[in-house]
């Protein structure tokens, strides 16, 4: 039996060996990025482990101590429990409400990216290898969503959605609408790079020699197209995860977000923004510091990981 030339055998994701240490390289030579995927790490290891690391559930009105409300950094309230980031207006241990918070925008921005890569790529994959009308419509509708900023977009989606549910239902279903409104906005990106990235590989010898032996127009796209892809994705998925997290942040800041009930970041910083001025700087500023800790050192493994996976820069 005759041996399958290399050339038109795909290179799977799992074997890209000399990408592997291309990427632990340029791990290696930057202080910043590794001080990044340090934090990153931190911060999903204290949302995963939110239960046992909180001092107490700030969501659980009878857990609360009224009497401890506005008590300052490192002090004791007057029911002798210690707040070592404070307490809130509502005696909430502000240090718990992070934790909590955190837990929520990170569920929130890996929902969201999820949902733009179950519809972006798909729609990628089957425009760029097909092309005809259907591709034609994808791009044109893309390309009308991109006149739109992406958080008037999910503002967009949030009010139709609410509009749409009954009233009673609608703190309830707040978080599923908003994972929703932000997903709906971030697919374009995936479906542009994919389908730029499928318009090239389809014409390469693995593809020719697949569609030679019989392969399905499916087993193509799935098989052999979309892990040489995985790259590209990644990184947009990386960026976009930090931008689901900001948006969802700025949409709960408005008001228009996730109730008091299921707070995020975002929320936990509009509340605090209402009591910056008037002496307590503590229920604004260490969330506002979580969240951008939490964006910076998305954007910087995002980067990093750009990097290090384009073949031109090695």
């Amino acid at each position: 039996m005759a041996e399958t030339s290399p050339s038109l055998v795909p290179a799977r994701w799992w074997q890209l060996r000399r990408s592997d240490s291309a990427v632990l390289r340029a791990l290696g030579r930057s202080l910043t990025v590794q001080a990044a995927v340090v934090v990153l790490l931190l911060l999903c290891g204290c949302a995963l482990f939110t239960p046992w690391l909180a001092l107490q559930n700030p969501f659980d009105p009878a857990g609360l101590e009224l009497l401890d409300a506005f008590t300052a950094p490192g002090q004791a309230g007057l029911s002798g429990i210690g707040y070592p980031l404070g307490a809130d207006e509502q005696g909430r241990d502000v240090y718990s409400a992070i934790l909590y918070g955190l837990r929520m925008s990170l569920f929130v921005g890996g929902a969201s990216v999820a949902l733009s890569l179950a519809i972006g790529v798909p729609l990628g994959l089957i425009a760029g290898y097909t092309g005809g009308w259907f591709d034609t419509l994808v791009m044109r509708i893309a390309d009308v969503q991109l006149t739109f900023p992406v958080l008037l977009v999910a503002l967009l989606v949030f009010g139709i959605a609410r509009g749409i549910l009954p009233e009673s239902y609608r703190d309830d279903m707040a978080l599923y609408v908003i994972i929703l409104a932000i997903g709906l906005s971030e697919w374009v990106q995936y479906a542009r790079t994919v389908r730029g990235a499928v318009m090239v590989e389809k014409h390469k010898d693995y593809v020719l020699a697949a569609q030679v032996i019989g392969r399905s127009r499916s087993g193509i796209l799935v098989r052999h197209i979309l892990p040489n892809l995985l790259a590209p994705v990644l990184v947009i998925a990386t960026i976009s995860f930090a931008l689901a997290i900001v948006a969802e942040s700025t949409l709960s800041y408005l008001g228009v977000g996730l109730p008091p009930t299921q707070p995020s970041l975002g929320t936990l910083i509009r509340v605090g923004q209402g009591f910056l001025f008037s002496g307590e700087w503590w229920i604004l500023l260490f969330p506002g510091l979580v969240l951008l800790a939490l964006a910076l050192s998305v954007n910087l493994v995002g980067d990093w990981l750009r990097d290090a996976l384009n073949p031109k820069l090695q």
